[in-house]
């Protein structure tokens, strides 16, 4: 019997907090943590269904509910077992893995998500194209069929994390430029190795390169990559975008955590450069950011429910202006040195780390929230029509085809 194949017993009870506490002890006395690889270690904790107990049975999951998973994550954390590192494999984790279960073949989920769940494989997002950020469905790379069944897959992609790390990627390319732009849309993975993939890097105000441009030309992707029905890639990409806007805004956090964090600090042990409008400022910022943590609980609360809606857009907005008025502040707050900066040498980050920079590096970093994960003005839309109903937008470009289209 293979791993994928291997189910637990449970003799037929659904499992509870208890029964979950039960499997993961189980799991840290046949593989201690001090004793044990840590990619080894992973690997078990995925084969023992504890990597998202949410999953079906086999594919890292228990098919137990969302919620329980911080019971998993809490008798883990008090053993000391080692994680998978998620802000370096976000994208796997956030985007990639909730559309490759929900859409893709039990040959595809089985194939990806155990290596992308442990960090062996990272991912990144062929989405934003230079012609095509905030109107996405405008996007032009081409994907066309050959005769030996690939997919044959020119054009460019843009502001994309992490494509120097990635081995896989999730891509959307126009395979029937005859049909409207939200139509003739196919999804696919893409082996970043794959001849043709060409990445560059991107640097940014912060003087770093964590984004880059992708140059596709004549990449093969076989059909079997394929994710969903030919044609049918907007319908699944809204999956994966939905999911990341839950995954950017809706991080869980303890009190004064994210950007909030620092600012409190420096006012709290360093009462000299206190000023009755900053404490204003401060606190309802602090308040405001304290509604957002509480709200992004209730928004994760109700994705035990099922698939992420239109309100992670929401969230995502809420997160992108807070964290550049918070560090706003924190540079305001602390004077000449807040216009410091500590290293402005061109590199290749594997990660954005927001609270370990300084003050500098938190405000021009922040700059990029309202584009990255859609871009405020789109979500502002997404809100006002999907969660408010608003009446949409007048759109005459909605029944064209693509290829008619003015560029």
């Amino acid at each position: 019997m293979s791993r994928a194949d291997r189910r637990p017993e449970t003799g037929g009870r659904p499992l509870d907090a208890d029964g979950l506490r039960r499997r993961t002890r189980e799991l840290l006395a046949a593989h201690l943590p001090r004793d044990t690889d840590r990619l080894a270690f992973l690997q078990a904790r995925f084969d023992a269904g504890l990597a998202w107990v949410h999953f079906p049975e086999g594919l890292g999951g228990l098919g137990a509910p969302r919620s329980l998973q911080a019971v998993v994550d809490a008798e883990l954390e008090a053993a000391g077992a080692p994680d998978n590192d998620p802000r370096r494999i976000g994208i796997g984790l956030g985007m990639a893995a909730p559309t490759i279960l929900l859409y893709g073949t039990e040959e595809q989920k089985r194939r990806f998500l155990r290596p992308l769940w442990t960090g062996e494989e990272v991912w990144c997002q062929l989405f934003s194209e230079p012609g095509a950020g905030s109107d996405l469905a405008a996007l032009g790379t081409r994907a066309v069929r050959d005769g030996t069944g690939d997919w044959v897959v020119d054009g460019q992609k843009v502001w994309t994390s992490s494509a120097h790390l990635a081995r896989w990627a999730i891509l959307i390319a126009r395979t029937d430029p005859g049909l409207p732009k939200h139509q003739g849309i196919t999804y696919f993975l893409c082996d970043m190795t794959d001849p043709g993939v060409e990445v560059r890097p991107l640097r940014q105000i912060t003087g770093e390169a964590e984004f880059n441009e992708v140059f596709l030309t004549g990449v093969r992707i076989p059909d079997s990559h394929r994710l969903g029905e030919a044609g049918d890639g907007w319908r699944v990409a809204q999956t994966t975008l939905m999911n990341e806007r839950v995954s950017i805004g809706g991080m869980r956090l303890p009190r004064e955590g994210g950007m909030i964090g620092p600012v409190a600090r420096t006012w709290r042990e360093r009462p000299q450069l206190r000023t009755h409008d900053l404490h204003r400022r401060l606190l309802e910022l602090w308040v405001e950011a304290e509604v957002a943590r509480l709200t992004a609980e209730r928004l994760r609360q109700q994705l035990v429910a099922g698939q992420p809606g239109p309100e992670g857009s929401g969230m995502k907005l809420a997160f992108a202006r807070l964290n550049q008025e918070i560090s706003g502040l924190e540079v305001e707050l602390r004077g000449e040195e807040g216009l410091l900066y500590d290293d402005w040498t061109m590199r290749r980050p594997e990660l954005v780390d927001f609270t370990g920079r300084d003050a500098g590096y938190r405000y021009l970093r922040s700059k990029g929230n309202s584009i990255e994960g859609g871009t405020s003005e789109v979500l502002l839309n997404i809100v006002a029509e999907r969660v408010l109903g608003l009446p949409a937008e007048p759109r005459t470009d909605k029944d064209v085809a693509w290829k008619d289209l003015a560029r």
